[in-house]
């Protein structure tokens, strides 16, 4: 009888738990919280994006995903005045395909690519060092889990809530992204 009741509660303790993650993602408050250092090194707020439509991108300049920074500003380009943005934040975890500087990579990106949109500056994005940024893209976002490569990209919304989560194949372009990017710059802050 008493192992039935220890079963019992265990049961109900394992669904509570469940169900609380859940919760505790759905609740979880927008990422865009704290301060970060923009690439030329000035301070920025992340709250200044709220109410916007982000697109966070962890970038590097020497991966086979590179070129899609010519997406990504085409991607800006074509929708910043409705409200978009374009985040991208260096990082060297992924064998080492961004070793340069803050200044190298700017350089790189506004000649290679005509990047105008925010770029930051280089920061962990994966482990236990990594960004509070990231560590609540991680954990927030469906599915849930480490950043796998260069070029991942998180859609949030202007409510701050993530909207989804896209691999590095997926592409600038890809229409699952600019159907999503859409739908969210169509819904009301």
């Amino acid at each position: 009888m008493m192992i039935a009741k220890l079963l019992g509660l265990f049961a109900l303790c394992s669904v509570c738990a469940v169900f609380g993650t859940q919760a505790a993602r759905a609740e979880a408050g927008s990422p865009l919280t704290g301060e970060v250092k923009k690439i030329d090194g000035s301070a920025v707020d992340l709250s200044k994006y709220n109410g916007k439509v982000v697109l966070v991108v962890n970038v590097a300049s020497r991966c086979g995903y590179t070129p899609q920074y010519a997406g990504l500003q085409k991607l800006y380009d074509s929708y910043k005045d409705k409200g978009l943005v374009v985040l991208g934040f260096p990082a060297n975890e992924f064998g080492g395909q961004e070793p340069g500087s803050d200044t190298d990579i700017a350089s790189f990106c506004s000649s290679k690519y005509g990047v105008t949109f925010d770029m930051f500056s280089k920061i962990v994005v994966k482990g236990p060092e990594k960004a509070p940024l990231y560590k609540a893209l991680t954990e927030n976002a469906t599915p849930a889990g480490e950043v796998s490569w260069n070029f991942e990209k998180f859609l949030i919304g202007r409510d701050g809530k993530i909207l989804g989560r896209y691999k590095s194949a997926v592409a600038p372009d890809d229409a699952k992204l600019t159907g999503a990017i859409e739908a969210a710059l169509g819904k009301a802050g």
